[in-house]
């Protein structure tokens, strides 16, 4: 409900001779009674029409919600309700967004995005808002959201500069450091060695096979399948991802990544086979359990991550979506076909795979020693047949 403090809209409510509010448009009115505050009425009946246009597009619940948020956030900033919205009072907010709320690029343009796909909605005829709006308040929604007053999408890339790739020193200090974490808190014979060493799986699990987040945290027991072009990976071989990052409207997308390394599958074999029994309770398909929940949630998983961060002194750039930059600027470096690391990482576009990839200066100049050694033994082969 908006605060009591927002200005009122031009105009006032008409209502017709048998009590009705004239047309629906999404007002639940109850029969021979009218609006009672027309103007918050209104405008939540219009973010309820909205949120079910969303999720007829098949977008997620959290989708929706959070630009229904975004939406209030603006109405309360402004100050005034839809039909009285214009491209000054946008721009107002989406200064403050930036000036002092200190909003990155990408969260500024999903703020913006919000308002534009709410404006959109509401000035479509197809739902009678307009003609609501101006029989009731005298006025009508208008769209305040154009290409000159947003922000562009200009570059592929607009992470956080400071994002980056783990060296492989930096990596295999992380690993370490976990792992000496189940030594340290069993022998102090202290509670949460069962946890420490889930914690150390799952990193070295989600940079194995160069998965997100909620891929990590979604994973069950029954999601690995053996790999008949390499047997000696057995059972854990594939690790089939269910819930792959979706594209807009779309529900998760499925990918199948091949193991590339031994270890990971004996890391694997070791916590699902003698560690998890002590964790995990029966029938509980999830992977990564924990003492309290069934599975461990994104946000468990980053502030583990945060605090081995923390005490080995990275810096915040190497955030948890670093294992899977890693993941991808590793097998460029070791020689990997591009194609099959762009499969593996479930990317649609080459391009997206080349952001991932955090080569390092090393990879560069031995890159460019074959390419001088192959372009200078060409040419002395040449050389030798003009002889």
């Amino acid at each position: 409900m908006i605060s009591h403090l927002m200005r009122a809209g031009r105009g006032s409510l008409r209502v017709s001779d048998d009590g009705y509010a004239p047309g629906a448009a999404g007002l639940h009115l109850a029969a021979g009674l009218g609006l009672l505050r027309p103007e918050e009425q209104a405008f939540t009946a219009m973010l309820d029409g909205w949120g079910s246009q969303q999720m007829a597009r098949r977008l997620s619940p959290g989708t929706v919600a959070a630009r229904q948020r975004a939406v209030r956030a603006f109405a309360a900033h402004a100050g005034v309700f839809p039909w009285s919205w214009t491209a000054q009072l946008v721009d107002e907010w989406f200064t403050d967004l930036r000036a002092v709320r200190g909003l990155r690029a990408s969260a500024l343009r999903s703020y913006q995005e919000a308002v534009r796909l709410f404006c959109a909605y509401v000035t479509d005829p197809a739902y009678g808002w307009p003609a609501q709006c101006l029989a009731r308040f005298g006025t009508h929604p208008v769209q305040v959201c154009h290409e000159w007053n947003t922000a562009v999408h200009v570059q592929d890339a607009e992470a956080d500069p400071r994002k980056r790739a783990f060296t492989r020193d930096e990596l295999q200090a992380l690993f370490d450091y976990a792992d000496d974490q189940v030594t340290v808190i069993r022998a102090a014979g202290r509670k949460g060695w069962l946890a420490a060493f889930r914690d150390a799986a799952l990193f070295k699990a989600a940079y194995g096979f160069g998965l997100r987040r909620a891929e990590t945290a979604m994973l069950d027991t029954a999601d690995f399948g053996a790999n008949p072009h390499a047997p000696e990976f057995g059972e854990l071989g594939v690790c089939y991802v269910r819930y792959g990052k979706a594209m807009k409207g779309s529900p998760p997308r499925r990918r199948s990544v091949l193991t590339v390394w031994p270890w990971v599958a004996e890391v694997l074999a070791e916590w699902t086979g003698q560690i998890r029994p002590l964790q995990g309770p029966d029938g509980n398909p999830a992977l990564w359990p924990t003492e309290r929940a069934p599975r461990i949630s994104v946000h468990q998983i980053d502030h583990r991550f945060a605090a081995c961060r923390a005490a080995l002194g990275f810096p915040a750039g190497l955030d948890f979506h670093s294992l899977r930059r890693s993941y991808v600027t590793h097998l460029i470096e070791d020689g990997w076909d591009p194609l099959f690391v762009q499969h593996q990482a479930g990317h649609r576009h080459a391009s997206t795979t080349a952001i991932y990839t955090c080569v390092s200066s090393d990879f560069r100049t031995r890159t460019l020693r074959r390419a001088l050694d192959a372009a200078m033994d060409a040419a002395l082969k040449q050389t030798g047949r003009n002889r």
